[in-house]
């Protein structure tokens, strides 16, 4: 396991007491400015570990309002690792602890801090009593126990990422190769396949190739179980129309000899970490971050020229805010109309998971939502999982804000940039609207 490389004499640590120093010369003693040097010293551990400082995190309690904690040290898969709590040297610290524990803030791995004294607790024990962290020694023991903590689950899933990522191509060329070997002994899979690819063809691209189709038959078989634990959504399968036409087809190869289940209990490991994992995301949008990360974590194991062509990438949550309220400041101010308007449609054309099209409901007013859910809001996706992802992420937001469930009409599998081509006819799945039934 990583370990915090620091020492008293490094950078991170003489730069934290130089700033506190400066404070202490100008009598600066407010929380607000005391607390931004521990911030940056714990931004600059961080990089270590490729994880991030998220200030004013907001975690949820069990039957009562969310509070907010000062800082949480997220992982690339937005997995909270740590939390932070800052206060000024005038409060009474042990006081406020027992508060805030009282109130219900997390005990796994959080640090209390002043400039002068720090407490850490890890699975509700006080493992650091109130140390003086002037001491440098103090100051950084103190950090890497911190750093140092995993949960179970978190050891369970740093292990599983790194096997799954590795054994993710030995997999998926043996769902090729089970294509192939169908493709030779059974006619039923034969038909179907077929027809399946006949059906993109026509929706999607013309020139899409049956290796591609093959591939979106592996993308479903290995994401299927994660799609269902993780959004807790059993009958997607069921409901969804692209899935429902690829899970013909994996019915008629599992029918004879290949059996799904036996099949992929060589990955039980990678979904069982990913569910306990994904478990301990506090609501909705985290579960959001954390499936795009497993997303873009499969594709750089499954296809990195995929992953590279197709840009797995997602636009930071900041822009996206700030694209979404520039484009409802010009409406209003060069049209005199908003989003929640009848007759303003939208359309993202490369919706992923689904990140603007979800923003952009949040800006329309909730009584407006209804008729622009079902008549005015638009997306087409051409790669498969970020379909599926979009598709349960925007029905889940419309739950939120209306507390209906109903299927998303607008969303499409095809290839935007082939939509005008003039050899391309009607699009059967549009006929069905692509969406969940």
């Amino acid at each position: 396991m990583q370990e915090l490389n620091l020492k008293p004499t490094h950078k991170l640590v003489t730069n934290y007491y130089q700033a506190l120093a400066r404070f202490e010369h100008h009598h600066i003693e407010h929380e607000g400015a005391v607390r931004d040097p521990f911030q940056d010293l714990l931004k600059g551990c961080g990089r270590q570990f490729k994880w991030t400082l998220e200030l004013e995190h907001e975690f949820r309690r069990r039957n009562a309002r969310p509070l907010r904690v000062d800082g949480a040290m997220v992982d690339d898969f937005h997995l909270v690792r740590g939390y932070w709590e800052a206060k000024d040297e005038h409060d009474d610290l042990g006081k406020e602890i027992r508060s805030k524990l009282d109130k219900g803030y997390p005990r796994n791995n959080i640090i209390f801090q002043t400039p002068e004294r720090a407490v850490l607790i890890q699975n509700g024990v006080r493992q650091k009593l109130n140390e003086d962290i002037r001491d440098g020694g103090n100051l950084v023991e103190l950090l890497k126990q911190f750093f140092a903590y995993r949960e179970p689950h978190h050891e369970e899933w740093d292990e599983a990422v790194t096997a799954f990522k590795e054994r993710i191509p030995e997999i998926a060329k043996g769902v090729k190769e089970k294509i192939e070997e169908q493709r030779r002994t059974n006619l039923a899979f034969v038909q179907r396949f077929d027809d399946f690819y006949a059906l993109c063809r026509q929706s999607i691209n013309p020139n899409l190739s049956m290796e591609a189709v093959e591939e979106m038959l592996v993308q479903h078989l290995l994401t299927e179980r994660i799609f269902r634990k993780i959004f807790d959504n059993s009958e997607f399968t069921r409901r969804n129309i692209i899935a429902i036409e690829i899970e013909k087809v994996i019915a008629s190869m599992t029918e004879k000899q290949f059996s799904r289940d036996s099949f992929l209990k060589s990955l039980d490991h990678f979904y069982r970490a990913i569910e306990s994992a994904a478990s301990s995301t506090e609501d909705y949008s985290e579960k959001q971050k954390f499936i795009n990360s497993v997303y873009e974590r499969f594709f750089q194991g499954f296809s990195p020229k995929e992953a590279d062509t197709h840009g797995i990438v997602y636009t930071p949550q900041p822009i996206v805010d700030f694209m979404v309220r520039s484009v409802e400041d010009i409406l209003k101010k060069e049209f005199g109309r908003s989003l929640s308007d009848k007759g303003v449609h939208i359309l993202d054309p490369f919706v992923g998971t689904g990140n603007f099209v979800t923003r952009v409901m949040k800006e329309i007013k909730t009584t407006a939502l209804p008729y622009k859910y079902e008549n005015e809001l638009h997306c087409n996706e051409v790669m498969l999982l970020p379909y599926y992802v979009a598709s349960m992420n925007i029905e889940h937001e419309y739950l939120e804000r209306t507390g209906e469930y109903h299927p998303f009409p607008g969303i499409c599998l095809v290839d935007t940039f082939e939509l005008a081509e003039p050899e391309q006819s009607t699009l059967s799945f549009m006929s069905e609207r692509t969406r969940l039934a």
